[in-house]
């Protein structure tokens, strides 16, 4: 079985929490084993926090005000997208650093939480429109009692 599901949300940080609780409801009721939902549920709000955070601004007239956030469950795999309108990641660059400049850093600590969380993990700017995109997915474990669990 799949389950997939797309939001378009406003550059809040109320919008952070609504789109982590969506994940989380859904993971719970297919019966993902709550460790993976959790790790799932860090790394969607730290993507999320970026697009509220950097995600304004477009140079080809997209809505600077929204970001998308899509997720799949699809057989042993989820799979997230949080793409935004804003600047982007920095051109001619192969891969944005995701480092951040110092341990307790504050700030620019939050790809290097996905990196951590995911399995895969995809960082790069949309084709053509501006603005940046990170998907992620990691392999699902499933409750004994897991209503949707893939076979």
């Amino acid at each position: 079985m799949s389950i997939w599901w797309s939001l378009h949300l406003r550059r809040e940080a109320a919008s952070v929490p609504l789109a982590r609780r969506l994940l989380m409801g859904t993971m719970e009721t297919a019966g993902v084993d709550p460790d993976i939902s959790y790790d799932l549920s860090v790394a969607l709000s730290e993507a999320c926090a970026n697009a509220v955070e950097h995600g304004g601004g477009s140079a080809h007239g997209g809505m600077s005000e929204a970001y998308r956030v899509t997720a799949y469950l699809d057989g042993e795999t989820c799979r997230i997208e949080v793409a935004d309108s804003g600047p982007g990641f920095p051109v001619g660059r192969s891969r944005p650093h995701t480092l951040p400049s110092r341990a307790d850093a504050e700030h620019g600590r939050g790809l290097c939480l996905i990196e951590e969380l995911a399995d895969h993990v995809h960082i790069g700017n949309t084709p053509g429109h501006g603005g940046a995109v990170v998907s992620f997915d990691k392999i699902l474990k499933w409750k004994q009692t897991a209503p949707l669990a893939a076979v």
